[in-house]
């Protein structure tokens, strides 16, 4: 499935017209093309390396998927891979979509899996700033750029979010409180580094636009790209320290999870304490050997004292020092 658009002296002119014409405008100066694939196949690749003279090695990276966020410069042009980001509502999971993305100086070529990647939300963007559409490419690259960091920004917002609602259950005492506890902060901490591996590299993606001697962007959009490399960097510094934050939830999930044991063993042996007094007493009464008492009710009387006034004693004790 392709998308076609055609800005000329930065108008929107033709939308959606046959990619069989992209030839006609590709060398026209005044022009400016956008091209979408959807799921190519081997024939839109070839299509598109002849129409736009692209690098055999940037169609090969385009070719094979899960390539690292990265930008590649060519003579003629660049080559961007990124992905757009979305979090499963239900379980939270990271699902990552990879766009490849060509980039000539009146040409943007996207290429992208599946429908992760929301390519309406993006012509949206480019819809809603017409005025910025004759400052050239750089204004396609920079709503496609908008719209994947944005998607990083909510992935991490919707994560952060999890880890708070993960942090109310920490003090639970349910069993059930615990497992999920200890469930969840283990897929969120797979999630986000997960995350992290789309949202690192971005930095020096963003970043490498901005160098002037590519001439991608021009001196209006600069204000823009920065903005969006400003996003980039906050959505980085909070995946690191949200990634801290899991750490730190399940190192006190362990931590809570040995005071609680603690606590059982210092009242399971307290009581082991006060049942060892009984057991001594009857052990010492049930020799076999005369005694005082031995044979007589003074005798029963007095075991029976012995043992209720040395448990009763522990008991306080230990009530007293917060071992029961």
């Amino acid at each position: 499935m392709t998308r076609t658009r055609l800005y000329r002296h930065g108008t929107l002119e033709l939308e959606d017209f046959p990619v069989q014409d992209i030839s006609d405008y590709v060398g026209d100066p005044d022009c400016m093309v956008w091209l979408d694939v959807r799921d190519p196949g081997s024939a839109d690749f070839d299509m598109i390396a002849e129409e736009f003279g692209l690098h055999s090695l940037a169609i090969e990276d385009a070719r094979h998927e899960h390539q690292r966020p990265k930008l590649d410069t060519y003579r003629t042009h660049l080559f961007m891979s990124a992905y757009a980001v979305t979090v499963a509502p239900d379980t939270g999971a990271i699902e990552a979509s990879e766009v490849s993305a060509f980039i000539t100086s009146n040409a943007l070529i996207t290429i992208r899996q599946g429908e992760h990647c929301r390519i309406d939300r993006i012509v949206e963007r480019w819809d809603n700033s017409p005025d910025l559409a004759k400052h050239g490419v750089g204004f396609l690259v920079h709503g496609l750029l908008d719209y994947l960091v944005d998607g990083h920004f909510a992935a991490v917002q919707d994560l952060d979010d999890r880890i708070e609602q993960l942090e109310d259950l920490l003090f639970e005492d349910s069993p059930k409180e615990i497992q999920v506890v200890q469930r969840r902060s283990f897929e969120l901490r797979k999630n986000l580094v997960r995350l992290r591996r789309v949202v690192l590299p971005m930095r020096e993606v963003v970043n490498s636009l901005l160098r002037r001697d590519l001439h991608v962007v021009s001196e209006p959009m600069m204000p823009y790209f920065q903005d969006v490399y400003d996003h980039v960097l906050r959505a980085t510094e909070w995946t690191e320290s949200l990634r801290d934050l899991v750490t730190t939830v399940m190192e006190t999930n362990l931590t809570v999870q040995g005071n609680r044991m603690n606590l059982i063993m210092k009242k399971v042996t307290s009581w082991a304490a006060i049942i060892a007094v009984p057991t001594a007493v009857t052990g010492f009464y049930g020799q076999n050997v005369p005694y005082p008492g031995f044979s007589a009710h003074s005798g029963f009387w007095t075991s029976t004292g012995v043992m209720i006034g040395l448990s009763v004693l522990l008991y306080t004790t230990f009530k007293h020092k917060d071992w029961i």
